[in-house]
């Protein structure tokens, strides 16, 4: 008899098909709160990395656009000002409560027509061959149970020539500041999501959930495996958060 795979959801190991459900109970508890939440545990600078992501993606009128774990809009929305009427923005996120916070959002700021919310898993993406000229995940990867799956998906729905942005949380470069991080992230972080969601547990899974996704190089290399080329990663905040990017050949 076989023995299941496991994998790791932040510290813990579990079974691998059991890893979706347990991240969709953390993003169920705090989908209401999100938004509040990351300005306050980023003292709002999220707003710029999700800027200059925006910056570097490129888009331009007329271009179709995935913005995959998409959660409550923030890239959708700006993404939605850029391709304009003859262009498309699919907000896409495995979550129902972030995808209904997010699309109740983008309503109530204006976006409607070319913009769609689709509930879909970033390993198994439901879109043809060939269909987006650029991708985003925004802190979402390292909640995906195969990495390399959902890489390789991106990769084909992406059009040649399309780009791949990957905005994640990684390691930081400096052992001081990679510390103080660590301080912050297991003793505020709980004590945050208590206080402002009744919840700890579920920012110590985010906490952890940082630190098991892979490094800088580790990433790129894997998106070299993947099939993208002109792979780059630039560093933000002193490496807390990397913006990764790729393109399809």
């Amino acid at each position: 008899m076989s023995e299941k795979k496991t994998t790791h959801f932040g510290y813990e190991q579990v079974e691998v098909d059991q890893k979706a459900e347990r991240v969709a109970d953390v993003f169920h508890s705090v989908a209401g709160k999100y938004d509040l939440m990351n300005d306050l545990m980023s003292g709002g600078v999220h707003r710029l990395w999700k800027r200059y992501t925006i910056e570097k993606s490129a888009v331009r009128a007329g271009h179709k656009v995935l913005d995959i774990a998409g959660g409550t809009g923030d890239l959708s929305y700006q993404f939605a000002r850029k391709v304009g009427p003859e262009g498309l923005v699919v907000l896409a996120d495995i979550n129902a409560s972030m995808l209904n916070v997010g699309r109740d959002r983008l309503t109530d700021r204006g976006v409607a027509g070319n913009l769609t919310c689709a509930q879909a898993d970033a390993q198994y993406l439901p879109f043809p061959d060939n269909t987006f000229d650029c991708i985003t995940i925004a802190f979402g990867l390292r909640n995906v149970t195969d990495k390399d799956l959902a890489l390789a998906a991106m990769l084909r729905v992406l059009k040649p020539g399309g780009r791949l942005l990957i905005l994640e949380f990684s390691k930081p470069g400096n052992p001081l500041l990679e510390k103080a991080y660590d301080t912050y992230s297991f003793t505020l972080l709980p004590l945050m999501g208590k206080l402002i969601t009744n919840d700890s547990d579920s920012y110590r899974y985010l906490a952890e959930s940082i630190r098991m996704h892979p490094d800088q190089k580790t990433l790129q290399g894997m998106m070299d495996n993947a099939g993208f080329v002109m792979t780059e990663f630039q560093n933000m905040t002193g490496g807390i958060v990397a913006l990764h990017m790729g393109v399809k050949p």
